[in-house]
């Protein structure tokens, strides 16, 4: 019986890079950003709801309070604006509420614009 735990424990381990690789590269970009944003309609969290905010009207969600600066910003959200704004936000929109220092890394960034592409 020990013989058979030490392999199935074993077997997890290796297991778990194979896992990692088949996670959707998007999804676990988000990740960060769901203790702020929920990905369902009608849920606002610190931060408005994402769902469908690919092509929505910048601060357009109802029932969130947005800041001077993001309802003075006009537009959509459009692929090049998510972009500009996921990089670095308080750069891209000075007075913004949102405190996170931004998405660097392009790739990680397309990956999570192509992730809230899917939230409709």
């Amino acid at each position: 019986m020990r013989r058979f735990a030490a392999i199935w424990i074993f077997g997890l381990g290796l297991a778990a890079p194979a896992a990692a690789q088949q996670t959707d590269p998007g999804k676990a970009a988000f990740a960060p950003c769901a203790g702020c944003h929920a990905v369902t309609a009608g849920t606002n969290r610190v931060g408005p709801t994402l769902y469908k905010v690919a092509g929505r009207k910048i601060a357009s969600v109802a029932g969130y309070t947005y800041s001077d600066a993001m309802k003075a910003r006009k537009g959509t959200w459009t692929p090049a604006a998510l972009d500009a704004y996921l990089a670095n936000p308080r750069g891209n929109l000075p007075g913004t509420k949102m405190s996170f220092p931004g998405v660097k890394d392009p790739a990680r960034r397309a990956a999570l614009i192509n992730y809230l592409n899917t939230l409709k």
